[in-house]
């Protein structure tokens, strides 16, 4: 039983979805597995909180994974469980290919590459250039696409925009942190700031990996600035399923939100200021959808 998003990042389509979802099957199936089932991540968590109920409700789920954010509406608890459940049970899928991997992008780009020169000019002849092209930091909002910039080519011309570069000390500490090959690394301390930014109003982004050190004060306005775009995305796509499954955010009994990014702030106001805060909850962030995955599969072996 395996989770999969509502939709794929990347996906455009139908084609797109089922191409992705060929992939995924295929991989189990080189692993060994002969039979293999799906079941959207949340309605997975679905089923992982359905186990905490005594009583039927009308349920909103929000999972927000790293690539993606799902959400269902649908009906669970004891009662669905003793008649069966039922294709009507689902009144809808919605999902968005962006969660917590697009926020720690958003760091990187507005906080962490500055520090690096992604601003820094450079002189070229006459005149006063960027000191290195945007693709270059585009690199950095990735954690393993670090690497690819590991080659002779650009190490070349960070030393040339370093000899010409107004702020060499900055693309001094990017060539530490290509050479190094700190992208994994430098992507855990930007999850520690974001995770820092949900507690509190102020943080400071650090990391210490090698010969480099970068310390950098931020505040949650100024990430939720940010990511403001990707809230929006978000907003729409919450409204969009209620709007296609014809429910009224009143008639909706409970909002479960799981995954990382439910805990930042932005993202729960989202909720809050829809369905209200007494109805919005969270718990076993990081476990729900294995659990009810878990669950699901149960269910499968009993029914057969």
């Amino acid at each position: 039983m395996v989770g999969r998003p509502v939709r794929f990042v990347g996906a455009e389509n139908d084609e797109d979805e089922a191409y992705a979802l060929g992939r995924l099957r295929r991989a189990f199936e080189l692993a060994g597995w002969e039979r293999v089932e799906f079941e959207m991540e949340p309605v997975a968590a679905a089923y992982a909180y359905e186990s905490t109920l005594a009583h039927d409700e009308l349920i909103m789920i929000g999972d927000f994974g790293g690539g993606t954010s799902d959400f269902s509406l649908l009906h669970v608890g004891p009662g669905v469980r003793r008649r069966g459940r039922q294709a009507k049970d689902l009144l809808g899928n919605s999902g968005v290919g962006l969660a917590g991997d697009a926020f720690d992008a958003r760091i990187v780009r507005k906080l962490v590459s500055p520090a690096l020169g992604s601003r820094s000019m450079a002189r070229s002849g006459k005149k006063i250039l960027p000191a290195l092209p945007a693709w270059i930091y585009a690199n950095l909002e990735r954690w393993h696409y670090l690497s690819f910039l590991r080659t002779r080519a650009v190490m070349e011309m960070l030393k040339g925009a370093r000899a010409r570069a107004l702020e060499p000390e900055k693309i001094e500490s990017l060539m530490m942190l290509v050479d190094e090959d700190l992208g994994y690394q430098l992507h855990q301390s930007v999850q520690r700031v974001k995770f820092e930014l949900s507690r509190s109003e102020r943080a400071e982004f650090y990391f210490r990996e090698g010969g480099l050190e970068l310390r950098i004060r931020v505040t949650r306005a100024e990430f939720e600035g940010w990511i403001s775009e990707d809230l929006e995305k978000i907003e729409q796509c919450v409204d969009g399923l209620l709007a296609s499954s014809g429910v009224d955010a009143r008639t909706v009994d409970r909002v479960f939100l799981t995954g990382g990014t439910s805990f930042v702030p932005a993202v729960r106001r989202i909720f809050e200021s829809r369905f209200g805060p007494e109805r919005v909850r969270a718990g076993n962030e990081f476990t729900s959808v294995a659990s009810g995955l878990a669950r699901r599969a149960g269910e499968a072996m009993t029914s057969r």
